[in-house]
């Protein structure tokens, strides 16, 4: 962790870079036929992933019957306020058993 400062200018110049050609990146995780794949990718505008915000998410659902447009669920994720909430209810819940 103490070297992921020296990573920031290679990753600001790829950032603008990306934002010259109208892309961003984003990390994302794809699973097919049993491999799963995470890491970063390149989206351009018209990505459901371009306009992800904070701790929003959203999955991608290839199938038979959503082959050309796949269905799309999107959401808030359990940033770190969402998770700590999540556990100050479960300590709350656990001392009033």
């Amino acid at each position: 962790m103490e070297k992921v400062t020296e990573l920031n200018p290679v990753f600001e110049a790829r950032r603008q870079k990306l934002e010259k050609e109208g892309k961003r990146l984003r990390y994302a995780a794809r699973l097919s036929e049993g491999k799963a794949q995470v890491g970063l990718i390149e989206v351009g505008k018209t990505h459901p992933f371009y306009d992800l915000e904070g701790s929003n998410n959203i999955i991608l659902i290839w199938s038979e019957n959503y082959n050309e447009h796949p269905m799309q669920v999107k959401g808030y994720g359990a940033g770190a306020e969402v998770t700590a909430a999540g556990v100050f209810a479960d300590i709350i819940k656990v001392a009033n058993v």
